[in-house]
């Protein structure tokens, strides 16, 4: 199952992607929680958590929202 998280979507980001989680609080908190939501969909995906089609479909919609907001973060 394929990771998602934001190194890999992002990798042109990365030294940005630090820097921000140093400086900005809100974009560390974002990047908190769309690891958390990603490791959680991971472990879904994998089978070692249970959730049902709407509660997963929930979640990766969350996932998305976030990533657009984290990349007008990075491009600010």
């Amino acid at each position: 199952m394929e990771k998602h998280d934001l190194l890999h979507e992002f990798p042109e980001y990365k030294e940005k992607i630090h820097e921000l989680k140093i400086s900005d609080s809100t974009f560390r908190k974002l990047f908190d929680d769309y690891h958390e939501i990603e490791h959680q969909i991971h472990r879904i995906n994998m089978g070692s958590e249970i959730a049902n089609d709407q509660f997963t479909h929930e979640l990766k919609a969350k996932l998305l929202f976030m990533k657009d907001e984290i990349y007008s973060h990075l491009n600010r």
